[in-house]
């Protein structure tokens, strides 16, 4: 252990002595290993942020189309209220939505009209500021009720009071029905950058789905082309998603037809990080090919060290030095060279990375996000950087260690 810890010591006085020439020899494996890190870093964080964001979007909801026109095929209510009894079953809605307009106080608004049923509101995930949610009987009755948001009631009526109030409604320039706010739910956050990106200009109204049929004559409720299913926290999409489609391929005589086709969000969310992480691998794995350069470079200047410390290297084996200490005393200088860059390159590139997440921060607004380095990552980036002084280490620190000391000390 003494003459380990002398052969370091030795090492360390060598790299000092040398200062200069270290740092220049280092540049490739700071570069490379801070490349790696900031990649990493803010592809992490980038994952994280448009996980959580579309997460927020449809966390757990399965989406079921039929891919057949024949009416038996079509989705009833009875198909709804069976599925919602079914195993890790939140919720299960139909869906549907007609553009039209509205005219206030203030303005003519183009709307995006929905209709949904009493199950719906577990998918739009907006709590209640005032007023309520419609709820089954009103869902059946199909109501003249309506829920809108608070930008949408300070757009239309410069309140957000507005619960008891009509608003009149116009779909297809001459379908119109008078409807009564029941309830106002609180606004997406402005500052989520997934909804800024694909915030509808337009005005929304939310209606119970019947209310097509009752209002305007559009029996859409009866039967569906689609409806969605959110799944409990903890339960097993896939599992839903067979149960499901067994029982509609029974309820509607479709066993072997393929009718039913199924869209989970967490399939989704997969196939997203899962390029994501390609991406973030293939660029860092590019980034990575600067640390084969600057290990050839570390390879470059231990040879001009071995050829400036011949004679060193010859009086050390004529007083009976071994093979092996020679070979260690250059591989831990290499080693040490490379550790050293390597842990410069964590540091600039964990300041890199949060430097970059607030320029783009500042660059495109709506985007917050935070780098996310792992332990595991500083760890393998160290290791990997000793290794590669270790690996090309190997050869020069072999040629000091197999010099003839006779030939060593003859050279000037």
């Amino acid at each position: 252990m003494t003459q380990l810890l002398e052969y370091v010591k030795m090492a360390l006085k060598n790299i000092w002595a040398n200062k200069i020439r270290t740092l220049l020899t280092m540049l490739g494996i700071i570069i490379g290993i801070s490349s790696v890190i900031l990649i990493i870093s803010i592809g992490n964080g980038a994952t994280e942020l448009i996980t959580s964001e579309l997460g927020d979007l449809g966390q757990g909801q399965i989406a079921f189309v039929v891919n057949d026109y024949d009416d038996k095929y079509l989705i009833t209510q009875d198909d709804l209220k069976a599925i919602r009894e079914m195993d890790g079953v939140k919720a299960a809605t139909g869906k549907d939505f007609y553009e039209g307009k509205t005219k206030t106080k203030k303005d003519e608004f183009t709307i995006n009209f929905v209709g949904i049923d009493q199950d719906g509101f577990e998918f739009l995930e907006s709590d209640f500021v005032k007023g309520r949610a419609f709820n089954e009987k009103e869902t059946d009755d199909g109501k003249k009720i309506c829920v809108i948001s608070e930008d949408d009631a300070m757009k239309f009526f410069g309140s957000t009071d507005v619960v008891g109030m009509d608003i009149v409604v116009t779909l297809y320039e001459k379908y119109d029905v008078n409807l009564t706010i029941i309830g106002v739910t609180k606004s997406k956050d402005e500052n989520n950058t997934i909804t800024s990106m694909i915030t509808d200009p337009t005005a929304q109204i939310i209606v119970p789905i019947n209310t097509f049929s009752n209002a305007f004559g559009f029996d859409v409720a009866s039967e569906l082309y689609s409806f969605y299913v959110l799944k409990e926290d903890d339960a097993d999409a896939k599992k839903i998603t067979d149960n499901v489609i067994e029982y509609l391929e029974t309820a509607h005589h479709a066993k072997g037809k393929d009718v039913y086709y199924f869209q989970s969000f967490d399939d989704i969310m997969k196939t997203v990080n899962k390029v994501i992480n390609l991406i973030t691998a293939f660029v860092a794995f590019v980034a990575s090919v600067s640390l084969v350069v600057g290990g050839i470079g570390v390879m470059n200047i231990m040879l001009v060290s071995v050829t400036e410390r011949t004679r060193e290297i010859g009086i050390r084996k004529a007083l009976g030095a071994k093979t092996g200490s020679i070979t260690i005393q250059f591989l831990a200088e290499s080693a040490f060279i490379t550790l050293i860059g390597g842990i410069l390159g964590i540091f600039f590139g964990v300041a890199g990375a949060f430097m970059i997440a607030k320029v783009i921060g500042a660059l495109v607004p709506g985007v917050s996000f935070t780098p996310v380095l792992s332990v595991k990552t500083v760890l393998l980036a160290s290791l990997f950087s000793s290794a590669v002084g270790i690996f090309f280490g190997i050869y020069p620190a072999r040629k000091a260690a197999k010099m003839s000391p006779i030939e060593a000390l003859r050279r000037e």
